[in-house]
């Protein structure tokens, strides 16, 4: 088999086998084959698409190409969620202990962020001590002891993955829909779980800007997920403007920790509401979306939800007492209000404009080697909708530099239309793809 022909077939609108994937997965995993070879099957790719078949041929192969995570001495049905990313989402940090609460286990793994503000272990890492540097053996043991556990992403979980990726993002090639579904969903698959409840965003702080392309890059990863055994759900969310009030880490921290103290914002506590429904339902533990939301509400307002989060925290070195004490998670020296200057309606946030203001105070990373101050951020005291007097706070920064603030203040003024009136209310959970 060479690598010349898989190109060529590609370039020509054939389909690849099974054989033909593998062989290519292998080959550039190994370094057998060289990157201008895989830059041209990616454009060809690109150009030429692939059918379903060849996506989840393409999805196993990577998902095989490391390590294959065994949960199987985890007891239950192990459920995984996926978001697709987007400004303030910090659903990690209230579903997984209101799930494990309610008895599904939660095995996951996560990564850091680059860009806007930080990953789902940036912000946890806000707890002074939290490591997510855990033995496969430590991790399964949490899991049964606690209900649930975060580990790193290891680099030997889909390794080929991370090699395409990096060359797709310098070759133009990245915005096709088999070659992102498959990205995500190999690693998804690699990381062992039974049911996987993946949040597709939609709006202009999420990937896919368009509700179009959410919902065809949804219904891809379900069937990639279905065709390899695993019980996959999506939910369509909104993000075109930051999800709850929060954005930035320790911040975003403390607005999960009132999630769970039943004091959350309408549309974050919605989200976890229904993922977290959808992955009760695929674990087992409730027959219907409404019964799995009368537990997790349960769980809320009985406290054992935050008492999780707070055993889930100490298991893996974390100070416990920040769950019930948020002022001891990291705190700015600058707090500043930015104030309205017309009266109106909050018209649109332009999100990821807001993102990149957390990322200019320093939330975010610009590069991998980047530092991120975790007591940095933007927490809004308007959302879409709302009415503002002239004068009145828009949002509130926290800051530790005041050149910086100035910048962020700057830009996220200019990230927000004001209107005579209210426009019109769109539903944040677009569709449920099963």
């Amino acid at each position: 088999m060479r690598m010349y022909d898989i190109i060529m077939k590609k370039r020509n609108g054939g389909e690849l086998s099974k054989q033909e994937i593998d062989f290519f997965i292998d080959g550039y995993t190994k370094g057998e084959i060289p990157d201008y070879q895989v830059s041209a099957l990616m454009m060809a790719i690109y150009f030429q698409k692939m059918s379903e078949r060849e996506t989840c041929d393409l999805t196993m192969a990577m998902a095989k190409s490391g390590d294959l995570l065994d949960l199987s001495r985890i007891k239950g049905i192990k459920v995984d969620k996926h978001s697709t990313g987007g400004v303030g989402d910090k659903t990690s940090l209230a579903l997984i202990p209101m799930v494990a609460s309610c008895g599904i286990p939660v095995a996951k793994m996560s990564g850091r962020g680059l860009g806007h503000t930080g990953g789902t272990i940036d912000k946890l890492e806000s707890f002074p001590g939290f490591s997510t540097a855990l033995t496969t053996e430590q991790f399964i043991h949490n899991v049964n002891t606690v209900g649930a556990a975060i580990m790193g992403q290891t680099a030997d979980l889909a390794p080929a993955d991370k090699k395409l990726y990096a060359l797709r993002d310098v070759t133009a090639t990245v915005d096709n829909m088999s070659l992102i579904a498959s990205s995500i969903m190999s690693k998804k698959l690699a990381a062992g779980a039974d049911a996987i409840v993946l949040d597709v965003k939609t709006g202009s702080g999420a990937f896919m800007k368009e509700e179009r392309d959410a919902k065809a890059l949804a219904r891809e990863m379900v069937k990639i997920g279905k065709n390899a055994g695993r019980n996959t759900i999506a939910v369509i969310s909104d993000m075109d403007q930051p999800l709850g009030f929060a954005v930035g880490n320790a911040l975003e921290v403390k607005e999960a920790i009132e999630t769970l103290r039943g004091n959350g914002p309408d549309d974050f506590t919605e989200l976890c509401l229904t993922l977290g429904s959808r992955m009760l339902m695929a674990g087992g533990a409730a027959g219907n979306a409404e019964e799995a939301k009368e537990k997790l509400q349960r769980v809320i307002a009985d406290g054992s939800a935050l008492k999780k989060l707070a055993e889930f925290v100490e298991a893996q070195g974390g100070d416990k007492e920040a769950v019930y004490d948020t002022d001891r998670l990291p705190k700015a020296s600058i707090v500043c209000q930015v104030p309205s200057p017309q009266e109106g309606y909050i018209g649109h946030i332009a999100c990821d404009e807001v993102g990149i203001c957390s990322l200019i105070l320093g939330g975010g990373r610009e590069t991998k080697e980047s530092r991120i101050d975790l007591s940095v951020g933007i927490v809004l005291q308007k959302k879409v909708g709302d009415f503002v007097s002239k004068g009145e706070a828009l949002a509130v920064i926290h800051a530790n530099d005041k050149g910086k603030l100035k910048e962020a203040e700057k830009r996220f003024l200019a990230a927000c239309s004001i209107t005579r009136t209210a426009p019109v209310k769109k539903p944040f959970i677009k569709e449920i793809i099963v």
